[in-house]
């Protein structure tokens, strides 16, 4: 089994990281799971991503912006 080379820049934020990718995936309808999660295609798993960054530069944008 190969493990992900991914990691968190800040190790406290992984939790965090881990529950936005699940509230992302449940928002956008991609059935992601704990663990193994290989029955996803790979257009599935890139949409959540592609979201979460997405989600994360409005943030980003907003605090910037004094919103």
């Amino acid at each position: 089994m190969s493990h992900s080379s991914n990691r968190a820049v800040i190790p406290e934020a992984k939790s965090a990281l881990d529950k936005f990718k699940f509230e992302v995936a449940n928002e956008i309808g991609v059935p992601l799971k704990n663990g193994y999660n290989g029955d996803l295609t790979s257009r599935q798993n890139g949409s959540v991503g592609g979201y979460m960054v997405k989600k994360m530069i409005e943030a980003q944008e907003r605090q910037m912006s004094g919103k």
